[in-house]
């Protein structure tokens, strides 16, 4: 195969994988708040419960194909990683479903200046001018959103909160012990692929069986704490029940392309990636679940906080944007890091 010949194949299999990601991000958020909000499916754990069995199934099928090699992954490292998922991925979900659509995909935003504000207090990093003033726009906008958007209520807003900071804390967590500055699940992965030499395939072959038992065991006991309401008292239909079998269809979609992207897109990619899903989000929930909570000032809201993302990740990612402050024998350096934008990816396992 000729040199050209493998530069077009890549730049297919790169379009293929940018796409598949974009699609199944995106669709999976909008299913799952019609599940919610629609069909009154309120048991956010146990759908991702549902999601991760489902995405068993799928490697127990690759592994059968010979795709899934015998691996080894340390039960700590397995813990850990499902600890943190888990916290994160069930904080985002119930936010979706006390929240619109709209406010849910803007209050992800603040976890840009939620884990600056993390990293600054205990770590001691520095930003440029720039970066403190894009952090400032977005705030700006999330506040404007949050002041003015009619559907917000106590219980969405506490669970926003709930899941911005547990992200944020996860995210500097991973950033302090292994010195990165990308999102929780774009970082750990990457490094678990790395050390342990395992392919996106083993590596998801490890992880989703034990994040589906946990949450399928925690799942109802605390979907009933969160909502008093039992997953087996809910009144199924055949439409439900086809909505829930798409969420799960899609889910798996998901979490694989979100293994398939890492290692394959630069920071800049990853960060273009994220601001289309944003913008995606909040253009297609406006499409399908009309004007929940929208007004013109939560719509100028969104326009600057979405303005205030593009602006962040693309000053931080200048030379001198962020600097970290690390301890080592030869005495305090500033470490410059240009890593991916917080608030891209967090959803993106489900």
């Amino acid at each position: 195969m000729s040199s050209a010949n493998k530069v077009d194949r890549k730049a297919a299999v790169d379009a293929a994988s940018w796409m598949f990601n974009v699609v199944t991000s995106v669709g999976i958020i909008l299913v799952n708040k019609a599940l919610m909000a629609t069909y009154g499916f309120s048991f956010a754990t146990t759908l991702t419960g549902l999601h991760f069995a489902t995405t068993t199934l799928l490697t127990i099928i690759l592994r059968w194909l010979g795709y899934i090699q015998a691996s080894h992954l340390p039960l700590s490292e397995l813990l850990k990683f499902v600890l943190f998922a888990n916290f994160s991925i069930v904080g985002m979900n119930v936010s979706l479903m006390w929240n619109s659509v709209g406010f849910y995909q803007i209050a992800k935003l603040s976890m840009i200046p939620v884990s600056c504000f993390l990293e600054v207090v205990l770590d001691k990093v520095r930003y440029s001018r720039d970066t403190k003033l894009s952090i400032v726009v977005v705030l700006l906008g999330v506040a404007v959103c949050t002041v003015t958007d009619v559907s917000v209520n106590t219980k969405g807003f506490i669970a926003a909160v709930v899941a911005v900071w547990s992200t944020s804390l996860q995210q500097y967590v991973s950033n302090y012990n292994y010195n990165y500055s990308t999102s929780l699940q774009q970082y750990y992965v990457h490094f678990l692929q790395r050390r342990y030499s395992l392919g996106s395939f083993n590596l998801l072959g490890h992880t989703a069986p034990a994040q589906a038992v946990s949450l399928l065991l925690v799942g109802p006991l605390l979907d009933y704490w969160l909502t008093d309401k039992r997953v087996d008292a809910y009144a199924y239909s055949f439409t439900s029940v086809l909505f829930i079998i798409l969420s799960c269809s899609i889910a798996v979609g998901t979490n694989l392309s979100q293994f398939i992207c890492i290692g394959r897109f630069t920071a800049v990619s990853f960060q273009v990636l994220g601001h289309m899903k944003t913008i995606l989000v909040l253009i297609l929930g406006f499409i399908f679940f009309g004007k929940e909570g929208l007004n013109l000032q939560v719509i100028v809201g969104m326009i600057i906080a979405v303005a205030g993302m593009m602006w962040y990740g693309n000053a931080s990612s200048k030379p001198g944007g962020k600097e970290r402050r690390s301890l080592s024998m030869n005495g305090n350096k500033a470490q410059k890091h240009d890593g991916l934008s917080k608030s891209t990816e967090v959803d993106d396992k489900v």
